[in-house]
């Protein structure tokens, strides 16, 4: 089987870094340090990086079409922990599209990414169990949309080439489930046991350009990569023991960025684990699929509706 070969490690401290894509535009990734409070950029291959420091955590995000009347205002959708909104990552500026779960204090935003349409998906889940539990949301134009509930930890969010099959794992139980997903109108159902995982549990997944499914193991040092059938085709081992997120990336999308954490590391563990929080980068024989780019929605609505709400 075919192994990948590590070609570059960015050695940047993150103490969650996750969210990770590949913008083709500007030839570069991104990605958020969660709990650092900061977002990344990476020029590829010049290796440019910029770092933008965050006022409360994005946990995903997406950029805005260059063809969108408000990408120069605001060029990122994201998922802050509190909720949805618009962002400029050098001027701070910021505009709330959607926060469904301002009643749960003890929840926050995870996992999430743009479907194969252009809708933006994230979940959110609990930091401090007090009852309350992650819920999946599609934003839509009337809001933030619950589309699966009674989650722990949302995560491996991701859809099949041809649309017709939604991933979705939660990380706690080592499972990654897929559902039958309707394009058209977003609507998930059928949900059925796809893998359990190995080790560790799924964390962020991508799909690539034959269909397979590659998830990063939190807790398990390794990538795994799944045929369609659910069958495990590859493990890939890492020299961390929490890898987090992957994207494919590069000119030719043969690249695997993988970033890491080492929150919760003792000591000896990150002694270790010299490369627990980098970003590590490899060459793979696999290729991946483009980022979809975002639908414009009524950007304007969005925004009163959660005004209206705020001083009703």
């Amino acid at each position: 089987m075919a192994e990948l070969k590590l070609v570059a490690s960015f050695r940047l401290d993150n103490l969650l870094g996750e969210g990770v894509v590949w913008h083709p535009l500007s030839q570069s990734l991104w990605w958020t340090d969660i709990h650092g409070k900061a977002l990344y950029q990476l020029g590829w291959p010049s290796q440019q990086l910029q770092k933008f420091e965050l006022d409360e955590r994005i946990s995903c995000f997406a950029h805005l079409s260059e063809n969108d009347s408000l990408a120069a205002e605001f060029p990122l959708l994201v998922a802050f922990a509190s909720g949805f909104a618009l962002y400029h990552p050098v001027t701070k500026a910021r505009r709330w599209l959607a926060r469904p779960e301002l009643t749960l204090p003890d929840n926050r935003m995870n996992d999430g990414r743009v479907d194969r349409q252009g809708r933006f998906w994230a979940g959110t889940m609990v930091e401090q169990d007090q009852g309350q539990r992650g819920t999946l949301y599609c934003l839509t134009q009337t809001g933030a949309k619950a589309v699966l509930a009674g989650l722990a930890i949302p995560n491996a969010l991701c859809w099949s080439p041809d649309s017709r099959v939604m991933y979705h794992g939660d990380s706690p139980t080592g499972t990654i489930r897929r559902y039958a997903f309707d394009a058209a109108s977003a609507a998930v159902t059928d949900g059925e046991l796809f893998a359990q995982v190995p080790q560790g549990e799924p964390d962020g997944a991508v799909i690539d350009a034959q269909g397979n499914l590659w998830v990063a193991l939190w807790g398990g040092s390794a990538l795994a990569q799944y045929q369609q059938n659910g069958e495990l085709l590859q493990l890939h081992p890492l020299p961390v023991s929490q890898p987090t997120c992957l994207a494919f990336g590069g000119p030719e999308l043969d690249l695997i960025f993988v970033t890491t954490a080492h929150v919760g590391l003792s000591a000896e563990q990150r002694a270790a684990e010299p490369l627990a929080g980098a970003l590590l980068v490899y060459q793979s024989q696999s290729n991946g699929l483009p980022e979809s780019a975002l639908q414009s929605l009524h950007w304007q609505k969005l925004m009163a509706q959660v005004e209206e709400a705020a001083n009703a």
